[in-house]
C-alpha cells in the first residue's frame, strides 16, 4: 500500500506525506492537515485488542499513517506510554477514563509524548532548529513544554492567556528554562492562538524554521485516536458499540474519536460537552456558526475557546468547509453529523453541580474538565439509552486544588508532578496581545 499523503483543508497546497505534515503543523495556505485516505484496521486487530498492551495498540494504529522503521516505531511509543490509564467504574456499565497520569497530569500528555519523539527521529539528520509555537488555554503549553523539554535542535515557544490559565498549569510551563521560553499574553487564548496562525503566514518569518504542537498539528492528532481504541479492548464485550463523552475546547480529542470511528472502532456516539463557550452546540442546534469573540473565561479553562481550529476538520469530515477564521464556505452534511454526535454547554454552576453530585453519590473526585464531560454524559441518558458509556477526565483534580476545596470541602490528593512544582523557580516574559511585538521577539530570540 502506497504511504497515505495528507492534504489541506483550505484546499490550496500540495498533499504532503507525514513528515512534512508534522514539521510543517499547519498547511502553507493556513488549513489544517487531513489524511487522504483513513484505513479500516482488520478483523484480526479487533479480536487481539483485548491482548495488547497501550503502546502495542499505539502501534497497530499509527503505523498506517507513520511510516518509519518497525522497532524504532515501536521503541518511540513504548518510551511514550509509561503510565497507567485507569478506567473506573462509577455505577453499571458507566466509566470515567483518567487520562490525567502522565508527567503533566494533562491527557494531552499521550499526544505530546509521542510527536516530541517523531520529530526528534525526523530531525536526527537535519542541519537546521526547529522552532515549535504553541498557544494554549492551559494543559496543551504544559505538555508540550514538559515533551519536548531538552531535545537538542528544538526551541519550544509558548504562548499562554496572562489571567487564564491556573498556577499550576503555569507553573509547569515556566519552571523548566533551557529550550523552554513561555510568554503571558495580555489576552485571549483565541489571541494567542491567532498570532501563532499568522506568525506560520508571515512570509518575513520564512527563515525560521516555524512549526506548530497544538492539535492544528496532525501529528498531534493521530495520537488522540489510540485512547477510544484501548478503553473499548478493556470494556467491551461481544462487539458492543461503545458512547465517549469529551470535553472539549479545540476539539482535537473530538477528532482523535472521529478517527478512531472512521478507522472501525464501534463508537455509538460522541458526546461534545463544552463549557459556556457554546459556538458547536448553537451550531448543531441550529445549523448556523458564529465563533464567540471574546472567548468566555470559565473554570474549565483549558475549553475556553472561542472558535476551535480543529472545526475546520470536522467540516471536511462531513462534506463541508471551513477556513481558518471560521467562515463557513460550504455546509455539512449536518444530518449526518447529528446523528453521530450529541452536544451541550455545561455553564460553571452546573459544573460545581456535577463535581458535588457525582462525589457524594459515587465518591468519585472530578475536576471542572472532567465533570463538564460527565454532565454532558448524564443529560445525553436522560434522552437516550445506551449501555457502555465512557467520559473522559483530561486532567488530573490537583490541577485546581482550590476549585475542588472550594466546591466539595476537600483537598485533592497531589499528584507527584504537581507536588514538586511548589519550590521551583519560575522564569517567563509578558507581552502585550500585538503581533507586531512577538514577531519582534521571535526575530530576537
Amino acid at each position: 500500500m502506497e504511504d497515505i499523503k495528507f492534504f489541506s483543508t483550505n484546499g490550496k497546497s500540495k498533499s504532503v506525506l507525514f513528515k512534512e505534515a508534522l514539521l510543517k503543523g499547519q498547511a502553507p495556505d493556513l488549513g489544517l492537515y487531513m489524511p487522504e485516505y483513513i484505513p479500516t484496521l482488520s478483523t484480526k486487530f479487533f479480536n487481539d485488542i483485548k491482548k495488547m498492551d497501550y503502546w502495542e495498540i499505539a502501534y497497530q494504529v499509527l503505523k498506517q499513517f507513520v511510516k518509519i522503521p518497525e522497532m524504532k516505531l515501536k521503541n518511540i511509543l513504548q518510551d511514550a506510554y509509561d503510565f497507567e490509564i485507569p478506567l473506573e467504574k462509577v455505577y453499571d456499565k458507566k466509566y470515567i477514563m483518567r487520562l490525567d497520569r502522565g508527567p503533566t497530569c494533562s491527557f494531552k500528555d499521550f499526544a505530546a509524548r509521542t510527536m516530541a519523539r517523531l520529530m526528534k527521529y525526523y530531525l536526527q539528520n537535519e542541519n537546521h532548529e526547529l522552532i515549535i509555537l504553541t498557544a494554549t488555554s492551559g494543559d496543551t503549553g504544559s505538555a508540550v513544554a514538559n515533551a519536548f523539554h531538552n531535545l537538542e535542535g528544538i526551541k519550544v515557544v509558548v504562548l499562554f492567556p496572562e489571567k487564564e490559565v491556573s498556577e499550576n498549569q503555569r507553573k509547569q510551563m515556566t519552571t523548566l528554562g533551557n529550550n523552554i521560553f513561555p510568554l503571558s499574553v495580555d489576552g485571549k487564548f483565541d489571541d494567542c492562538q491567532a498570532i501563532v496562525k499568522r506568525a506560520f503566514a508571515d512570509s518575513d518569518l520564512s527563515e525560521l524554521k516555524l512549526s506548530s504542537a497544538n492539535s492544528i498539528n496532525i501529528g498531534r492528532l493521530l495520537p488522540q485516536t489510540i485512547y477510544y481504541f484501548y478503553a473499548y479492548s478493556r470494556l467491551a464485550e461481544n462487539n458492543e458499540k461503545i458512547v465517549f463523552s469529551i470535553p472539549s475546547g479545540n476539539f482535537g480529542d473530538m477528532m482523535g474519536g472521529i478517527l478512531a470511528k472512521k478507522m472501525g472502532l464501534p463508537i455509538a456516539k460522541f458526546i461534545i460537552a463544552t463549557n459556556e463557550n457554546d459556538e458547536f452546540p448553537s451550531f448543531l442546534n441550529g445549523g448556523s456558526y458564529r465563533p464567540i469573540v471574546p472567548s468566555k473565561a470559565c473554570i474549565s479553562n483549558a475549553m475556553n475557546v472561542g472558535h476551535p481550529s480543529n472545526l475546520a476538520r470536522l467540516f471536511n469530515f462531513y462534506d463541508g468547509e471551513m477556513d481558518e477564521k471560521g467562515n463557513t464556505i460550504k455546509q455539512p452534511k449536518i444530518d449526518k453529523m447529528r446523528n453521530d454526535i450529541f452536544s451541550v454547554s455545561v455553564s460553571d454552576d452546573e459544573t460545581r453541580e456535577t463535581i458535588r453530585d457525582i462525589y457524594k453519590k459515587y465518591n468519585v473526585v472530578l475536576e471542572p474538565h472532567g465533570a463538564t464531560g460527565w454532565n454532558g454524559l448524564e443529560r445525553y441518558l436522560k434522552e437516550e439509552e445506551a449501555s457502555l458509556c465512557v467520559s473522559l477526565e483530561t486532567a488530573h483534580p490537583s490541577k485546581f486544588p482550590e476549585e475542588i476545596e472550594n466546591t466539595i470541602g476537600i483537598k485533592p490528593q497531589l499528584a507527584k508532578a504537581i507536588s514538586e512544582l511548589k519550590n521551583k523557580v519560575e522564569k517567563y516574559e509578558k507581552i502585550s496581545n500585538d503581533y507586531d511585538i512577538f514577531k519582534e521577539w521571535l526575530l530576537r530570540m
